[in-house]
């Protein structure tokens, strides 16, 4: 049986490297909606918040294609309607961070007057802060879930072997100094 004491660190490391990966995916999502929503703006007359979605959109679309096959490549679903399920709750939840993000935008920009490229540009930065929290949080919640029953390609061990449940604490003895009668 395995020690509970390397369970939370091995939790820890895990979590670093999914952070990592998001943060990698989101990056360059990042840079693909910035890059898109500026070009928009000075190649058209498209309103602020149009051309935000347009390249929210966009990233959203670049962004699945990150998750999908390298940040989460190890929770591949089996079969096609797991795949069509994990799309339909991707887009979900891509749009409600697409409201969130672009409500940011909307807000700074009708709200209080700022339609300066600076200004949009850091509203837009905020609103992607504040729906990326958003998305990794129910990315990893409903949309790409850590199979139950198969061990990932980043978890040490052999594959046959069954795993220990999580023990946070290691339990206390039945008998010692601290019982009384």
């Amino acid at each position: 049986m395995s020690s509970g004491r390397h369970a939370l660190p091995s939790r820890f490391g895990k979590l670093y490297r999914e952070i990592a990966k998001f943060g990698m995916v989101g990056a360059s999502g990042f840079v693909v909606n910035l890059a898109v929503f500026n070009l928009i703006r000075t190649a058209t007359e498209w309103q602020t918040v149009r051309a935000s979605v347009l390249a929210t959109v966009v990233a959203i679309l670049s962004n699945y294609l990150g998750l999908r096959y390298f940040a989460y490549r190890n929770r591949d679903q089996e079969d096609r309607n797991s795949r069509r399920k994990e799309l339909t709750l991707f887009l979900f939840f891509s749009a409600i961070g697409l409201v969130i993000e672009n409500s940011v935008l909307y807000a700074t920009t009708y709200g209080l007057g700022w339609d300066g490229t600076l200004a949009t540009n850091v509203s837009k930065f905020l609103g992607i802060g504040i729906a990326t929290l958003f998305r990794f949080w129910s990315y990893r919640t409903w949309v790409f879930k850590a199979s139950g029953s198969r061990r990932t390609a980043d978890e040490p061990g052999d594959p046959g072997q069954s795993r220990d449940p999580v023990v946070p604490y290691p339990e206390p003895a039945l008998s010692g100094s601290w019982e009384h009668s």
